[in-house]
Order: C-alpha cells, then sequence, then structure tokens
C-alpha cells in the first residue's frame, strides 16, 4: 500500500463519512417528512400480489415500456445502479489495495462478465438517455415537448453521474487487467481486457479509477442529500415503495372507480362527518395522504403524463408533471412548519404554534409557505391554479403512462372535493349541473315522465319495469343521455332493437332510473354523488330482490354509467353484473343471435372512450363490432390506452373550453385524418363531443358533408336490418 493508495484512500474514506451520513439523515428526514400525510391503512396489504407487483415492473419494466424507444436504456441504467452498487463499494478494497476484489466473486467467470454487461450498459444508456433528452428538448417542440418544464439541469446531473460510474466500472477493470490481476477467458472481460492492452500496468492506475469511481458517487449522493426535491434521483428508491403502495393490490393503476373521501385514514360517512373535525377531501397539503406526499417525492419529471393529457395538449395550463412537482416542491417547503407542529384553521389563523414566540426556530420561508392557500390565483399566492384544477377531464392517460404509479386523478378530485363542499368555489357552469342532478335527477333538467320518449318510434313495446322482473335477463340502463339527448337516444334506440332481434329479455326503469352520479363525483361534489348513487342502490337492489349475484344483469351504453355501476357502486351495497352494449352485442354477433347479412363498405375510425377503455380495459368488442359490421376499420394515431379524450369527462361536458383549443376540435381533426366516412364511438358523451367537433369542421370547410359520428350499435343495426330480420320468438341464452 503506497503513498498514493493510502492518500486517495483516505480523502475517499472522508468525503465518504460527511456523504453518507448526510444521506442517512436526509432519508429519515424524508420519511419524517411523507409520514406528515394523513394515514392510509388500505396500503397495507395483502403482502404477496404487491410484491409481485413491484418484482414485474421494476424487472420487467411493464409500465416503462410504454414508451419502448426509451424502456431498454432505463433498464441498463436501473440495474447498473442497482447491482452496478457492489463494483462502487468493491472500490473502498480497491483504492486501498489495487488487486483487492469480492472474495468468491472475484474469481467467478460469470460474475466477471456481469460486471463488464453492467459497465458498458451503463455506459451506453446513460448516453442513450442523454440524446433522447436532447433529441425531445423543448426548444424544438414547446409544449409538445414532455420534457417542458422538467428540471434539465438535475437529469444531465444524474445522468452524467450515470456515465462517469460506469467509465468507472470498466476503468478500474481494464487497469486491473494491464496489471494481470484476477485473470479470465476473454468472454467475461470482453470490454476491459482489450482496454488493458493499451494501459500501463500500475496499481496507482487501477486506484486512481477506484478513486473516481468513488468520488462521483459522493459528489451524487451529496448533492441529493442536500436536495430532496430532486425527483430524477430519489425515485432510484422511492419508486419501489411508490410502486407497492399503489392503490390496486392486484397490480391495476388507479383508474376506474374513484379513491373514497377518507378522513383520518378512514372512509368518510358523510351522515355523520363534522367539518370542524373530519377533512372534506384535500384544501391543505398536509391533507393528502402519505401515499399522495410519496408520489410527490417519486415523480421522475420525465413528461410522459404530460404527453398524453388532452388539456395540455390543447393549450390548457394544466400539466400532471407540473402539478405533481407543484405539490412536492409546496410540500417540502412547508414541511419544517408542519414538523414543528404548525397548523392552520380553515380561517387561516394558527393553531398549533403557542407560547410566546411560536415562531423561534422555524425557516423564514417555510412560515411564508405555509400562509399560501393550496388553490389559488397569482394574487393569492396560490400553489394550484383553479384553472389548473378546473382543465383536467379525468380521462386517466397520466395515471396510465406513469412510470411510477402516480395517481394524479385521485388527488385532482380530492383538490375538487374540498373546493366545492367547503370553500363554494367552482365554475358557475356547474351551479346549473348541481341543481339539475339534486332537483330532477339528471344533468339536463328534464322531467322523469320524459325518460321513456324515446320508445316512441319504435315498432316493438320496450319492457318497463313493473315491480316484478319475471323472465327478464337484463336490466337495461338507459342513462341519462340515451333518455334525453336527441344524439344519443338514436344509440339507445338501436341497442333496444338490437335486443329485441336477438331475443334478448330485458327491462328498463323508465322513471324510476336517476343519474349515477359520475359527473357530480368528478367534479368534487361527494354528497350530491352520494345521495344519487344511494338512491339508484336502493331501487336496483329492491329490482333484483331474490335474484343471485351473478344474475343480476344490467347493461348500459353510456361508458361513465358503465364505469359508476360496476366499479363504484359496490362500495355502497350495490353488487351487478354490468356489461357495456358493445360487450353483450358482441357476444350475441359471436353466438350467431344477430347476424350482419351486408357487409358496409365504409371506412370507419374508432375513438376509444376514456372511461370504456382507459378505465375499464374494454378495447376489442367495440372494434370487432366495426369489422363485423363489414366496414374498413381506420385507427387513429392515438387509440387504445393512449387514446386522446373527447373533453367531456371529469364534468368537463358542462363547463366551458376558454383557453387554447378546444380537445373535440383536436380529437375530430385526429380522426378526420384517417379519412373516415363514419366516427364510431361507445359512450353518448363521447359522440355529443365528436359531433359538435364534426359540425365546426363542416362549417369551416375542413370535413366533408358525408362525415357523421354514430355509435357501433348503429353501425351494426344498418348491417343487421340490410337483410330479413330475425325471429325474436325464441329468446337467446347470452
Amino acid at each position: 500500500m503506497g503513498a498514493v493508495q493510502l492518500t486517495l484512500g483516505g480523502i475517499a474514506l472522508a468525503v465518504s463519512v460527511v456523504a453518507w451520513s448526510m444521506f442517512v439523515m436526509t432519508i429519515m428526514r424524508m420519511i419524517r417528512t411523507i409520514r406528515l400525510g394523513q394515514p392510509d391503512a388500505t396500503r397495507n396489504g395483502p403482502f404477496t400480489p404487491r410484491l409481485k407487483t413491484l418484482i414485474k415492473e421494476f424487472a420487467a419494466h411493464t409500465r416503462m415500456a410504454k414508451v419502448r424507444q426509451v424502456a431498454p436504456w432505463h433498464w441498463l441504467v436501473m440495474w447498473g445502479f442497482l447491482i452496478g452498487s457492489l463494483a462502487l463499494f468493491e472500490a473502498y478494497g480497491e483504492v486501498f489495495v489495487p488487486t483487492w476484489g469480492w472474495p468468491i466473486l472475484e474469481d467467478w467467470s460469470l460474475w466477471s462478465l456481469l460486471m463488464e454487461i453492467l459497465g458498458v450498459g451503463t455506459i451506453v444508456g446513460g448516453v442513450a438517455l442523454v440524446i433522447i433528452r436532447q433529441l425531445n428538448h423543448p426548444r424544438r417542440a414547446d409544449r409538445l415537448s414532455r420534457f417542458a418544464g422538467s428540471d434539465f439541469k438535475a437529469a444531465y446531473f444524474v445522468e452524467a453521474v450515470v456515465i462517469i460510474e460506469g467509465l468507472g466500472i470498466i476503468g478500474v477493470r481494464a487497469a486491473k487487467s494491464a496489471m494481470g490481476v484476477h485473470e479470465g477467458p476473454a468472454w467475461a472481460a470482453f470490454a476491459s481486457v482489450p482496454l488493458g492492452h493499451l494501459l500501463p500496468s500500475s496499481a496507482a492506475l487501477v486506484s486512481v479509477f477506484a478513486f473516481v469511481k468513488l468520488m462521483s458517487a459522493m459528489v451524487w449522493v451529496y448533492v441529493v442529500s442536500k436536495n430532496m426535491t430532486m425527483g430524477v434521483a430519489w425515485h432510484r428508491f422511492s419508486a419501489f415503495f411508490n410502486i407497492y403502495f399503489k392503490r390496486e393490490a392486484d397490480g391495476g393503476v388507479a383508474l376506474g372507480a374513484l379513491k373514497p373521501m377518507m378522513s383520518d385514514g378512514k372512509v368518510l360517512d358523510l351522515e355523520e362527518a363534522d367539518p370542524d373535525e373530519d377533512t372534506f377531501g384535500v384544501g391543505k397539503v398536509e391533507d393528502f395522504t402519505w401515499k399522495g406526499w410519496l408520489d410527490f417525492s417519486t415523480c421522475t419529471e420525465c413528461g410522459r403524463c404530460q404527453s398524453q393529457c388532452p388539456a395540455w395538449n390543447t393549450g390548457k395550463p394544466l400539466s400532471p408533471k407540473l402539478l405533481i412537482t407543484q405539490l412536492r416542491d409546496h410540500a417540502y417547503a412547508k414541511a419544517p412548519y408542519l414538523l414543528a407542529g404548525g397548523k392552520r384553521d380553515m380561517a387561516g389563523d394558527e393553531i398549533g404554534l403557542t407560547g410566546d414566540n411560536p415562531h423561534a426556530g422555524i425557516d423564514v420561508l417555510a412560515l411564508a409557505e405555509s400562509e399560501r392557500p393550496l388553490i389559488g390565483g397569482p394574487e393569492e399566492n396560490g400553489v394550484i391554479d383553479p384553472e389548473v384544477l378546473w382543465s383536467c377531464t379525468s380521462c386517466g392517460a397520466c395515471v396510465e403512462q406513469c412510470p411510477v404509479d402516480i395517481e394524479h386523478v385521485d388527488h385532482i378530485v380530492d383538490m375538487r372535493r374540498y373546493q366545492v363542499m367547503i370553500e363554494s368555489s367552482f365554475p358557475t357552469e356547474l351551479n346549473g349541473m348541481f341543481k339539475n342532478l339534486e332537483n330532477k335527477g339528471n344533468p339536463w333538467g328534464q322531467n322523469a315522465k320524459d325518460r321513456l320518449a324515446w320508445t316512441e318510434d319504435l315498432d316493438f313495446e320496450v319492457p318497463v319495469f313493473d315491480g316484478d322482473l319475471g323472465d327478464a335477463e337484463y336490466l337495461f340502463w338507459v342513462g341519462c343521455a340515451g333518455a334525453f339527448e336527441d344524439r344519443a337516444k338514436k344509440t339507445t334506440r338501436a341497442v333496444a332493437e338490437l335486443l329485441h332481434i336477438a331475443g334478448v329479455k330485458y327491462t328498463v326503469l323508465g322513471s324510476e332510473e336517476t343519474c349515477t352520479g359520475d359527473p357530480a363525483r368528478r367534479a368534487g361534489n361527494e354528497f350530491l354523488f352520494q345521495m344519487l348513487a344511494q338512491q339508484n342502490v336502493e331501487v336496483l337492489n329492491s329490482v333484483f330482490e331474490g335474484r343471485e349475484r351473478q344474475a343480476r344483469k344490467v347493461v348500459v351504453t353510456c361508458a361513465h354509467c358503465f364505469n359508476t355501476l360496476a366499479n363504484e357502486y359496490p362500495e355502497l351495497g350495490g353488487q351487478f353484473d354490468v356489461v357495456h352494449h358493445t360487450q353483450l352485442l358482441n357476444r350475441l354477433v359471436r353466438e350467431k343471435h344477430l347476424t350482419p347479412v351486408a357487409p358496409i363498405a365504409e371506412d370507419v375510425t374508432y375513438h376509444d372512450p376514456c372511461y370504456l377503455g382507459r378505465h375499464n380495459k374494454v378495447y376489442d368488442a367495440p372494434r370487432e363490432l366495426v369489422e363485423s359490421s363489414g366496414a374498413t376499420l381506420r385507427e387513429m394515431p392515438r387509440h387504445g390506452d393512449r387514446s386522446m379524450c373527447c373533453g367531456a369527462g371529469g364534468a368537463r361536458m358542462w363547463m366551458e373550453e376558454k383557453i387554447g383549443k378546444r380537445i373535440n376540435i383536436e380529437r375530430v381533426d385526429e380522426a378526420l385524418g384517417t379519412a373516415p366516412t363514419k366516427i364510431a364511438t361507445g359512450c353518448p358523451f363521447c359522440r355529443v363531443m365528436l359531433t359538435d367537433g364534426v359540425t365546426a369542421r363542416k362549417a369551416d370547410g375542413l370535413a366533408g358533408e358525408n362525415v357523421e359520428v354514430i355509435d357501433v350499435a348503429q353501425l351494426l343495426l344498418t348491417a343487421v336490418k340490410r337483410g330479413d330480420p330475425q325471429p325474436a320468438s325464441a329468446p337467446a341464452e347470452v
């Protein structure tokens, strides 16, 4: 052990003690900070399914692979960091004793090969990620870049350290090879042996490379220890926990049903809730659960959510990424105040800190941050602008794309809940919708007696529930749009006629049906949703009284009704077997109860409704129906789980779009790019929005007069009715 080794080794140890001590203290402080969030016991188990999900997502990169050009390079870097950590700690021995290596492992050829692959892979992966970031730099495409708003300095710092670490691994091995240390087969040292031939045999050189490897790592450890909000670095640790504690234990993303409104770790019973004691949604950052705080800490600023967000892509101020990073920065800036026991009441007055000098020892910046409202415009110095909060369509594209399972939609709706129920601060257009739901049971404010008006043009009688289901197999849930909106009525009639032709026994509720409450819940009015939902559950349970769970069959045409009945009513005691009309009709076609007799020789593009596709994974049935009708299906560039929203979700159907390009126009432009004669969909909300978009484009001269928007059920009905209708005497068993 020479002077070089002692000097470099001593410096490395001294720096490491400081850096690692800071790192450990920062982790402890981060854990205390995350625990400032509200409790949430729903994340505690079951252990095995959650562990399987964690292993699958990080080892196979299943979610990262949604952007395939990035996934392999990130995979190399990830494993280089995880397993390469052994090479880092090996450097503590190598800097003192250049010939040192891990016992047993150092003489194992496969271990040598693994280190070679990790070293080269880390370099290649790091360089590739830098190139990808440069090719997608905001200077090239402004808002279209998913990296717009990301911290580039932090990202380049992390990627530089990654590359240096890879060079350090290969450099040390090459210098050892030059000395003839740990000789093995050439295939196990395919990079270091050729490089070793170019280097002198020098023990000092091994120590220098080991020192560089250690120092680059310690600089990284020091920098991230000083910056708890550097998500691009900290996600290397927090992502494992964020994936494990995701909302759905079975591995599903946080879509479909919304997270129930919770207070102090328990689902809030609105009949017994006390506004002075309970938390109604999220009005302050500390009202988020600890999982919310973990979400904020884990965001890597990769911008995949931003690239898919319909609001961001049409010039709205909402970016899911920036929303999360703004909440993160606010949370960590306010944390010292909260950790000191600070707390403010609803009026903003201090109630947590007491004494003659309650603010002593608290950072003045933390005190200033504690005074900021969570939701507020620039004049109020709010953390999140109201325009950002209310631009969300709850389409779930952000949640679907996030590689670390951040639950954006749940957080947005929680903030809306507080704004609506406590602050009474929401877009004025929602006033009318709320009143109509409360007084009339539908967002249009129509009379319940008109819910059967859609049946008037049919040449057969639609069975209406009269107290006994009889031999009816399905309850046909028509929905508010299907009953009152003229364009959606055509879908309702088509489905009813197809069920009649197929001989399916069904019944409708008529005036007994009310809104499922979806628009109220997505707008944050949880109280109104609960009122409507409990009323519907009571009605449906009485309708299906005496029937087994699997025999409580409901068919719906509205994607939003489908999601609410299937995924949210079970929380309130409504257990039903809910199918979307495209699923049932597709089954009837497959089983030959419906037979398209003449192909429709037209080009059709299909728009995936968010609440049918992304939220409930129903992609194939409607497409198979389009094809079974004989039409040629033309896919839009964004389809399936990447489909763009029509703009109606999240109660946006009843709000004006005043900023940027209208989302439905953007989607129609994409549809028209496939040169279709028809745009098909499977949701009345989508149909309304797309029809309005097509009408606008026709007025602009950008769409042919022959282009129309229809439901897939109408497409199928046209194909079936071109021939002789099938007899309806024999009921179908489906």
